[in-house]
C-alpha cells in the first residue's frame, strides 16, 4: 500500500486548507462531514491548538446549579458549563448544587499550588550524587535566577530531592500564575538545568529533563501529598431538613454509606474515595479549554464526613492536584471563552477562582449520586433521563 500524507499548506489555518483535508479525508475513507465541517470560530484562532485542522466536534453544553460559593475568590451564585454526553450528569449536579445552596452554600479554598519537571541527574557513585546534593542546595538562588530567565510568571519555589543509588531524582516547583504551567517549567528547568550541567563540581554521567517522578497526567500518590496544580478543599455543612426533603435520606445514612465504600475505594486501589469525581471535572474542563488529560490527576482526592452536634453531615472534598487555567492552551478558544466568561472566570488572576468552582462541583456531585444510591434512584434516574429511545 502506498502512504498518501494528509494535505499540508503554507498557512495550514485557512478555511481552504481546512475544506481541501475534508475532501481529501471523504475521497480516503468515504466519511461525510458536514457535521464537522460545521463551525463559528475562525481557523487562524486555532494556531498552537491542533495541527491538520478538519473542523469540530460538537459537545453539548448544560449549564448546573446555580450553586452558591463562599470561596476567597470565588464568591456568590455561579452557573456551572458542563460539557457531556452523559444523560442525567447535568440534573444529578444541579440537584446537588441546590441541596448544598439551601444549606447555605459551600466554603472552597486552595491551600497551596505548584507545578513541576522532574529532571533526574546520574553521578559515578552515591558520595558523587551526596555531594551535588549539597552544591545544588548552596546555589539554588542561581538555579532559579537561570530558570525565572524564561517566564515573566512562573516562579520556582522549592527543589525536592531523592536520592536513590547514584542517582538523583529531583522536583522542580513552580508557581505559574494563570496558566496551566506544564510547559513554561519544562522551558525553566531545561535552562535551568543547562547551567547545572555547565557549573556542577560533579561530573554528571547521565541526565534527563524528565525521570518521570513529577507524573505527568498520570495519576500519583507522589500527587496526593505533595500538589501538582492546585490543592483545593471543599466544605458544606449540609442541613437535616435539606436531605430529608430534596434527597430522601439522612445524614446518619449517608455517613454510614460513606463508612462502607471508604473500605470498597481501599480494596479497589482508587485514586478517588468518593463517588464521581472525575464526571464534574471532566465536564467543566472541556467546557472551560482546559487540557482534558489532566483530569487523570485533577480527580484524584480525599472525601471526609462527619454528623455534627446538631445532627446535620459535614461534607469535605480534597483534590490535591486540579491542574486548570484561564490563560492559555484552549482557554482563548471561541465557545470556551464563552463558558469561562460565565463563571466570570476569563483571563488574568482567575485561576484559583476556577478550582474554587471545580472544588465546589466536586462536592455537588458527590452529594447528589450518594443521596441517589441511598434513595434507590440511581437506575430510575438514568432510565428516565439517559437512555436513548
Amino acid at each position: 500500500m502506498t502512504r498518501t500524507p494528509i494535505p499540508r499548506f503554507e498557512d495550514n489555518y485557512t478555511e481552504q486548507a481546512a475544506q481541501s483535508r475534508r475532501d481529501f479525508l471523504a475521497e480516503q475513507t468515504g466519511a461525510s462531514f458536514e457535521h464537522t465541517g460545521t463551525y463559528s470560530l475562525p481557523p487562524e484562532s486555532l494556531k498552537s491548538n491542533t495541527e491538520n485542522f478538519i473542523g469540530v466536534v460538537q459537545m453539548p453544553v448544560g449549564v448546573a446549579g446555580p450553586v452558591l460559593i463562599h470561596g476567597e475568590h470565588a464568591q456568590g451564585w455561579f452557573y456551572v458549563p458542563l460539557a457531556t454526553t452523559e444523560g442525567t450528569l447535568v440534573a444529578s449536579y444541579s440537584r446537588g448544587m441546590r441541596m448544598v445552596s439551601e444549606s447555605g452554600g459551600v466554603k472552597v479554598t486552595v491551600a497551596e499550588e505548584f507545578m513541576q519537571r522532574a529532571p533526574l541527574f546520574e553521578f559515578d557513585d552515591a558520595r558523587a550524587a551526596l555531594r551535588f546534593l549539597k552544591w545544588a542546595e548552596e546555589n539554588l538562588s542561581n538555579i532559579k535566577a537561570e530558570a525565572e530567565k524564561t517566564t515573566g510568571f512562573g516562579k520556582l519555589v522549592h527543589i525536592q530531592t531523592w536520592q536513590v543509588a547514584r542517582m538523583v531524582y529531583t522536583r522542580f516547583n513552580y508557581t505559574t500564575g494563570d496558566a496551566a504551567g506544564q510547559n513554561m517549567c519544562g522551558k525553566a528547568t531545561h535552562a535551568a538545568c543547562q547551567w547545572i550541567l555547565k557549573n556542577s563540581p560533579e561530573a554528571i554521567s547521565y541526565f534527563a529533563l524528565s525521570g518521570a517522578i513529577e507524573t505527568d497526567k498520570k495519576h500519583s500518590h507522589m500527587n496526593l501529598l505533595h500538589s501538582r496544580g492546585k490543592r483545593v478543599i471543599a466544605e458544606a455543612t449540609i442541613k437535616r431538613e435539606v436531605l430529608q426533603r430534596l434527597a430522601r435520606t439522612t445524614p446518619e445514612t449517608i455517613f454510614k454509606q460513606r463508612q462502607r465504600s471508604a473500605i470498597g475505594a481501599q480494596l479497589a486501589g482508587s485514586a478517588y474515595s468518593g463517588p464521581h469525581s472525575a464526571n464534574g471535572i471532566a465536564a467543566l474542563f472541556i467546557a472551560t479549554g482546559q487540557d482534558e488529560a489532566n483530569v487523570v490527576e485533577s480527580h484524584a482526592g480525599m472525601v471526609f464526613m462527619d454528623i455534627t452536634a446538631d445532627g446535620d453531615l459535614y461534607f469535605s472534598v480534597t483534590l490535591p492536584s486540579v491542574i486548570c487555567a484561564t490563560k492559555g492552551g484552549g482557554t482563548g478558544l471561541a465557545t470556551q471563552a464563552e463558558c469561562l466568561k460565565m463563571l466570570g472566570c476569563e483571563g488574568t488572576g482567575k485561576a484559583r477562582k476556577l478550582a474554587e468552582i471545580v472544588g465546589a462541583t466536586v462536592l455537588a456531585g458527590d452529594l447528589s449520586l450518594l443521596s441517589a444510591i441511598l434513595a434507590d434512584e440511581w437506575v430510575s434516574s438514568h432510565d428516565a433521563y439517559g437512555r436513548n429511545r
